[in-house]
């Protein structure tokens, strides 16, 4: 792998989106039968979520579930789809490791998470989780941080021996880090409470506001996590109801 461009930026803006394979939200998603939506697609709603994209202008872009070219997606991939559209530089995998059967079935095997970033910033790494279906992390290098995206498992136990595993990545980064995705917390922020202690993480989401589901948010699931040495100056979480979450809007820079 190309070793990492680094790029000196001071004031950014993220945007953490889980967008469910862009096959939208609500009743459009059990027709003809319950379900259907996650086989069948919705072609309508990948130009809307795009749209949306464009109109927050942020500097990355993090997605979770993303569809790579499945006949789900006729065949296009979302990721680079976007970014096209957007002029932004993409970086997706698959969130399955290599060796799991997911790799192996329709469909499934083209569900990834994906970083999308402005022309002038690109560098990313690829690791993976040792337990858990979902395993994938992606790394975004920058020059001055670092910003690692993740979808972690349903299951209670994977979780936290995922977390374990983010920590000591976390740890081997020598400079202020900061860490988006779907994390799955049933619980909310009291369930990775010890984890952002250990890692000196704080969460932008200050008054711990539910992101799921969109169309009743009830859960605290989409986190953004930063450490000391980053400043955040606005957070919100968008009401746009094109997936069964809601995405998140952070700026920061450097202190």
């Amino acid at each position: 792998m190309p070793r990492p461009i680094r790029y000196r930026m001071q004031r950014m803006r993220l945007l953490q989106y889980n967008i469910r394979y862009a096959v939208g939200a609500g009743a459009s998603m059990h027709v003809p039968l319950p379900g259907a939506g996650y086989v069948l697609g919705n072609k309508n709603v990948l130009p809307e979520i795009t749209r949306f994209i464009k109109s927050v202008d942020p500097d990355i872009v993090g997605l979770i579930e993303v569809d790579s070219g499945s006949i789900r997606s006729r065949r296009i991939n979302q990721a680079e789809k976007i970014a096209a559209d957007l002029g932004m530089n993409t970086s997706y995998q698959s969130k399955y490791g290599e060796k799991s059967l997911n790799k192996m079935l329709p469909i499934v095997r083209k569900q990834g998470n994906a970083f999308m970033a402005a022309a002038r910033v690109h560098g990313e790494k690829f690791h993976y989780f040792d337990t858990g279906i979902k395993r994938l992390i992606i790394e975004l290098e920058m020059d001055d941080y670092a910003v690692f995206l993740v979808h972690l498992s349903l299951k209670y136990r994977h979780r936290h021996l995922q977390l374990r595993h983010l920590y000591d990545l976390i740890q081997n980064v020598e400079k202020p880090v900061v860490v988006a995705g779907d994390f799955n917390t049933f619980w909310g922020e009291d369930e990775i409470y010890l984890f952002m202690k250990a890692a000196g993480l704080t969460s932008a989401n200050a008054d711990s506001l539910p992101t799921y589901p969109s169309r009743a948010p009830r859960k605290e699931l989409d986190f953004v996590l930063f450490q000391d040495g980053i400043e955040v100056t606005n957070f919100e979480i968008a009401d746009v109801r094109l997936s069964d979450h809601l995405p998140l809007i952070c700026d920061f820079e450097l202190r």
